[in-house]
């Protein structure tokens, strides 16, 4: 293990694993860390409006506790006196869980989430809520009732959403792990536009209990985080059966970060010929060819594959997110209105007029479109690979829905095309930074696996990561110009 810097700026530089070890060891203390990362937080905060609350009190609290179960010579989790912060819709019994939302402003649950249970009995620390789009309801990080996140590049561009506050934190090294939920791509956005890691498990790999839902069909729970072993060691915490989750896949997960080899020679990379391209802007195109390049020299095969029934797979994943998502809402929408955002409203009322049979239809036809998709392009290739966005990041205003404006419509529904796909399918998909445009703003890339293939792609793309330098570097701290 590498010498650690006691200072806070190197502290807050730490990977997570780097942390955790760093605590095991005694190199440096859970309270020192915690002090680190809310310190970035009160640095950050005000430019890129990543928290939304936070408990610096509560936090410091347990953290000095995990240093005394230290100091006790306890046994320690595999996250032990690391402090996170995560998307604002997970509960925790009695503490605020916004969801975004002007509805839930005050909401405090009374019930703990499934996940947050995992990571605190592995040793992490909660440091508060992250700001979101409004019940998790777009891609670009928008927000009209806390107000917009920034990304930590540049001010006046989108952090991706809906986990918008996780990929700021996380980029900006407030924190070295962020949940966040994924039904069209809210991990997976952030983490591309940002410049982190973020993975999105097979459809029911993670417990969503205790977890503000957007579609039932759709929805995941997961990691950003620095890297893609940082993603290994928390998935391993929170995946896995729970008896208060039905729909969570009743067998264990295995220890994603054992699978981290680093070699990949032999595997067959897929790059799309059809849907994932299509409009891709020149800079991202490069970049993704150079990532190629780097997989190539390691070993992997690259294999131009076609992809099967990508618009049905579209239309389908479009009409369940709709449909699911107005049923949730479905009172609040006819006794609240005014309290949703235009975007928010706008997007839920169309669904209620779906008729019941498109929606069952999408249902049904889900099972067979995954088989034949699967059995087409798994038989010929081990994962698949494709930029997370088509475009360079889009500026906030470029976005912005409420202008009505075309173009706005037109490039906030671009950003999320090339991780949708993964949700109405299930299968497990990561991004990974890959790059800059000249503009100096990340170039994400996504990498897909079969159904429970975690292991594979997480092997992936840490490979990747050890010859590459794309994921450690950092944006300059705001007003200092480091």
């Amino acid at each position: 293990m590498k010498a650690v810097d006691p200072s806070a700026g190197a502290l807050s530089d730490l990977t997570l694993v780097e942390a955790a070890d760093a605590v095991a060891t005694g190199a440096v203390t859970s309270v020192a860390l915690t002090e680190a990362a809310l310190d970035a937080f009160e640095t950050w905060n005000p430019s890129i409006n990543a928290a939304i609350w936070l408990d610096r009190e509560g936090a410091l609290e347990t953290a000095a506790a995990l240093d005394a179960k230290r100091a006790a010579g306890a046994p320690l989790g595999p996250l032990h006196g690391v402090p996170f912060a995560h998307k604002d819709m997970y509960y925790q019994a009695g503490k605020l869980s916004t969801c975004g939302s002007n509805i839930r402003a005050n909401f405090r649950p009374d019930v703990t989430a499934t996940v947050i249970d995992r990571l605190h009995a592995a040793g992490s620390i909660t440091l508060g809520g992250l700001n979101m789009a409004e019940f998790a309801q777009n891609p670009t990080g928008h927000n009209t009732h806390y107000g917009d996140c920034h990304n930590p590049w540049k001010r006046d561009y989108c952090t991706g959403g809906s986990s918008s506050g996780s990929g700021a934190a996380v980029s900006a090294r407030c924190v070295t792990v962020a949940l966040g939920s994924d039904t069209g791509g809210s991990i997976r956005l952030p983490a591309g536009i940002c410049g982190v890691t973020g993975i999105k498990a097979t459809q029911g790999r993670v417990s969503r209990y205790g977890v503000m839902p957007l579609s039932h069909s759709c929805d995941n729970v997961g990691p950003l985080a620095r890297t893609a072993r940082d993603c290994a060691r928390v998935l391993t915490v929170i995946a896995g059966p729970d008896p208060m989750d039905p729909t969570a896949l009743a067998d264990p997960p295995p220890d994603y970060e054992a699978a981290l080899t680093g070699d990949i020679r032999g595997l067959r990379i897929g790059v799309p010929t059809n849907y994932f391209f299509d409009g891709v802007d020149d800079e991202v195109q490069a970049a993704f060819e150079a990532a190629m390049a780097v997989m190539k020299d390691l070993g992997a095969q690259i294999v131009p594959v076609e992809l099967p029934l990508m618009a049905a797979i579209s239309t389908y994943g479009s009409v369940v997110s709709r449909c699911e998502s107005v049923t949730i809402h479905g009172e609040w929408l006819r006794t609240r209105p005014q309290d949703y955002s235009v975007h928010v409203g706008s997007r839920n009322y169309p669904g209620a007029a779906i008729p019941a049979s498109y929606y069952l239809e999408a249902l049904n036809r889900r099972g067979p479109i995954l088989k034949a998709f699967a059995g087409e392009v798994f038989g010929k290739v081990d994962v698949f690979a494709a930029p997370t966005i088509r475009s360079k990041v889009p500026t906030l205003d470029a976005t912005r829905m409420e202008t009505g404006q075309p173009e706005n419509i037109d490039a906030f529904g671009a950003v999320s095309l090339n991780t949708r796909p993964a949700n109405y399918l299930g299968l497990p998909s990561i991004s990974a930074p890959c790059g800059f445009d000249r503009d100096g703003l990340p170039v994400g890339m996504l990498i897909h696996g079969r159904p429970l293939g975690e292991a594979r792609i997480l092997r992936v793309a840490d490979a990747y990561q050890r010859v590459t330098d794309w994921h450690t570097r950092r944006p300059r701290l705001p007003d200092l110009g480091t």
